[in-house]
């Protein structure tokens, strides 16, 4: 019995295969390319940013706080010791883009619910590397 950083043990929800460390690895790495790319594009204020957030509602002097805040919880969602605390955090940036998205009415399955796709790529990634998120989100078998 292997006892994790999260002080649980490995045997006790079911660890981790190698092939589903790798996949949660491999899904993490997608959901972080994708989510740098947006708040790198959000800290360097393009022009595309600065249009689509006023088109949303957004006064375009924030455009570098939100993407200095996604970058920090990117940054605490890939350090092992602090990502459940990080897909915390996106979970609620995502969120708000869910909201942002519905008040100005935007096309519900291509981009409304495209942060929910996000998130269940952020959470799913972590319970495919972390046994202490299965610990927390145990799927159970009927």
């Amino acid at each position: 019995m292997t006892i994790t950083s999260h002080s649980v043990p490995s045997t006790a929800h079911g660890a981790a295969s190698k092939s589903a460390r790798i996949a949660g690895l491999i899904v993490t790495a997608l959901v972080v390319a994708l989510l740098l790319f947006d708040s790198v594009i959000h800290l360097m204020n393009t022009s595309q940013v600065r249009d689509a957030m006023a088109d949303l509602g957004f006064d375009p002097s924030l455009n570098r706080v939100i993407g200095a805040v996604l970058l920090v919880s990117l940054v605490l969602y890939v350090v092992p010791v602090t990502s459940i605390l990080g897909a915390v955090l996106l979970t609620g940036y995502l969120g708000g883009a869910v909201a942002s998205n519905m008040l100005t009415e935007q096309p519900i399955v291509s981009t409304t619910l495209f942060p929910i796709y996000v998130g269940i790529f952020v959470w799913g990634a972590l319970w495919l590397r972390d046994t202490g998120v299965r610990a927390i989100m145990p799927l159970r078998r009927a």
